[in-house]
């Protein structure tokens, strides 16, 4: 495990000024429960905090990655080199005004859309039970029974490394299914602001109950995962095709297709090389026997561990 340092590094202190993890087993910080040590994780208070972070890990020559939560990720075995920006448990601000709520990007969809349905705004119950920043929504256009941040989304603000801040309208994120604008101009969003409609907060807490219940239902919630591995093949479902192909409960070392649904790959163990050997072979058969080449919805960081 990390621990927190002001470690002497180059020619000066490095991260002095922030609340740093020096060597933090990203396992700690993944909903998968799984990957090696970050070489520096940090924790950003503000806007600000982040452009200082940019700042030292360039002077350094230290590549930055930038995460949320940590549940749409896979840190491989060997870590991941430099500094890792995660932009959660400091920035979590949220407020209402109207029909508009904004929120600071490491904000939980959860705790967003309670505050929603407290102020009896409807739209994001969909969001309730996805287990991410709204941070990281924005980037892959976070979606649920039938509803996506694209449908609720007015403005999303960021800075790019350099310390250039950025705002977009919905139109200018062009959003997409699993992607927006945020990965293709390279900026770290830093606050949300959404705009929903007036509901009955009564109604809005039962639907949130209600799809809350189904994922419960249908979905491995009490093992670790990613969530859905794979994105939706056009005209097809990821579950149901892994299903029909005969992979449930198929097993890699201490990883294994869900028993429960398909679309999620679970791990009991400590080897994020089975996760990826687990990915592949579904791949492999999938393609093979149903004609369809699943690509991983999990963003994929970090490098493979020294044999």
């Amino acid at each position: 495990m990390g621990t927190f340092v002001n470690e002497r590094k180059f020619a000066g202190e490095m991260f002095e000024k922030y609340e740093v993890i020096r060597n933090a087993e990203m396992r700690e910080y993944t909903t998968l429960k799984l990957g090696g040590p970050a070489e520096w994780l940090a924790f950003p208070r503000s806007r600000e905090e982040i452009i200082g972070l940019f700042a030292e890990a360039g002077r350094a020559g230290m590549p930055v990655t930038v995460i949320g939560h940590g549940s749409n990720l896979v840190v491989l075995d060997g870590g991941i080199p430099g500094l890792v920006i995660r932009v959660e448990k400091n920035m979590r601000g949220i407020r209402t005004e109207g029909n508009r709520i904004t929120a600071q990007a490491g904000a939980m969809l959860g705790a967003v859309a309670a505050a929603a349905a407290e102020a009896g705004l409807t739209g994001l119950e969909f969001a309730a039970g996805i287990p991410g920043t709204i941070g990281g929504a924005m980037t892959m256009n976070a979606g649920a029974y039938g509803g996506e941040m694209a449908d609720v989304t007015v403005r999303v603000d960021g800075v790019y490394p350099d310390g250039r801040a950025v705002s977009l309208n919905r139109e200018e994120m062009e959003f997409g299914y699993r992607t927006s604008a945020v990965s293709r101009l390279n900026f770290v969003v830093t606050e949300v602001t959404l705009e929903l409609e007036s509901g009955n907060p009564e109604a809005i807490r039962a639907k949130m109950a209600e799809l809350n219940a189904q994922r419960a239902e249908k979905q491995p919630l009490d093992a670790p995962s990613a969530g859905s591995t794979f994105k939706r093949p056009e005209g097809f479902f990821a579950a149901a095709l892994i299903d029909q192909c005969g992979l449930k409960g198929y097993s890699v070392g201490e990883t294994e297709v869900s028993r429960k649904h398909a679309g999620f790959l679970v791990n009991y163990g400590n080897s994020s090389a089975d996760y990826m050997a687990l990915m592949r072979h579904v791949q492999k058969i999938v393609e093979e026997r149903a004609g369809v080449r699943l690509e991983p919805e999990v963003r994929i960081l970090g490098k493979e561990a020294s044999i």
